[in-house]
Parts: structure tokens; C-alpha cells; sequence
């Protein structure tokens, strides 16, 4: 027996359905960055190879120059990890954000808590340096870990500022989240998106004479 017009319809319509099902929606996201623990912006449909919706709130240090901003935009799942990330390069070089990650439309549009920055150091040290305009340094100096900070990075890439994508390599101090960023990332921050090259993560060694 045949099916009817009107049930061949149905079965039409149900497997382009299943079909746009399996091939996502493009997601929307709010887009914005500003200074302050605060920004608002209009919602943008991400590119199709971007799946997650991501706020950031954070503190960063420049040579003693602090600013605090926040940033709404689209990422790779594979780049967004939610949660509390502190790195240290010296006593006047930081940055600490709080970030959270979801995946459906509009789901960044709120606000997070500005991220808790316990400078206090914890006796663990890193090799550190800032090397701006340069995809390597020796890390000839060291940086004091504070806080939950217990491993050394190293990451390299390019910093993408408008049209102007200068290299920059750095390490230091961070904590054990910044494991999860990978060569090859692209990651935002309160000021700059960071294309990674390197992204270099070990257990920071005690110092000599210090037990467990």
C-alpha cells in the first residue's frame, strides 16, 4: 500500500527536520568588551566552526598598570574551559580571569563575579619573561607563584590586536587550568585574542631545600 500525499509530506518534512537537526543551528551570541565587570552588546551568529558562547570577566597587570574588563564572544568548544585562571610573570606582570562557557543562543548575556586574586605567594617558583614581538624567550628570570598557581607555563603565538597581529612568547607562573589550553588555541582575553603556537604546561618544581 502507498502512502498518501499527506503522509508522504509528513515523512518529508520529518527527515529535513532530523536533517537540520543533525547539521546545528548556527549559534547566537552577545559580543561585546568593555572595561568594567560589566559589558552589553547585540547578539551575532558565530561562525559555523564556533559552538560555544563564552563571558569573561578579569584583572590583568602590565608593568604595575592594572585594568580590569570583561568580554562576551564565540570560541571553540574545544578552546572554553569554565573556571577561575591566574597566571603570574612577575610581581607586576599578571592576569587572572573567571570564565564560563555554555552552548546554546544567548546564554552569555549575564554576568560573572570578578575572579578572586590571592597574590600571596605559595614558595613555588617558574622561569619567567615577557617577550613581546619575539616567538621565544630563555626565561632567565623567575616568577613567584601566588595563590592556587602550581605549574610553569610557556605559550607563543600571535596576538591579534585589529590588523595588526605582532608575535609575543611569555612564561611564568599559572594555575593547573591553563593546562587545558593547547598549541593551536585561539583565546580571548580582557584586552587581546591569542592565537597559540606553544602552549608548554608542567608541575612547577619546589625550590632546593623545600619538602612536601
Amino acid at each position: 500500500m502507498m502512502p498518501s500525499r499527506r503522509q508522504r509530506t509528513f515523512l518529508l518534512a520529518f527527515t529535513l527536520l532530523c536533517t537540520l537537526w543533525g547539521l546545528g543551528y548556527p549559534l547566537r551570541c552577545e559580543v561585546c568588551r568593555s572595561d568594567g565587570q560589566k559589558c552589553s552588546g547585540k547578539l551575532k551568529t558565530c561562525d559555523s566552526d564556533k559552538d560555544t558562547c563564552v563571558i569573561m570577566v578579569g584583572e590583568s597587570s602590565t608593568k604595575g598598570h592594572k585594568s580590569v574588563g570583561t568580554i562576551k564572544t564565540c570560541m571553540k568548544s574545544k578552546d572554553c574551559f569554565s573556571g577561575i585562571v591566574s597566571t603570574t610573570m612577575s610581581a607586576h606582570d599578571y592576569m587572572v580571569s573567571n570564565t564560563h562557557c555554555c552552548q546554546t543562543d544567548a546564554c552569555n548575556t549575564g554576568s560573572l563575579p570578578p575572579p578572586p586574586n590571592n597574590r600571596t605567594e605559595n614558595g613555588l617558583v617558574c622561569p619567567s619573561c615577557v617577550a613581546p614581538f619575539r616567538d621565544s624567550c630563555s626565561g632567565s628570570q623567575l616568577a613567584r607563584c601566588v595563590g592556587s598557581e602550581s605549574h610553569c607555563v610557556y605559550l607563543s603565538g600571535n596576538v591579534h590586536a585589529g590588523i595588526i597581529k605582532p608575535k609575543f612568547a611569555t612564561r611564568g607562573c599559572a594555575t593547573e587550568s591553563v593546562c587545558n589550553t593547547k598549541a593551536g588555541a585561539e583565546v580571548p582575553s580582557i584586552t587581546y585574542e591569542y592565537y597559540l603556537n606553544r602552549a608548554d604546561c608542567l608541575p612547577a618544581p619546589r625550590p632546593a631545600g623545600r619538602g612536601e
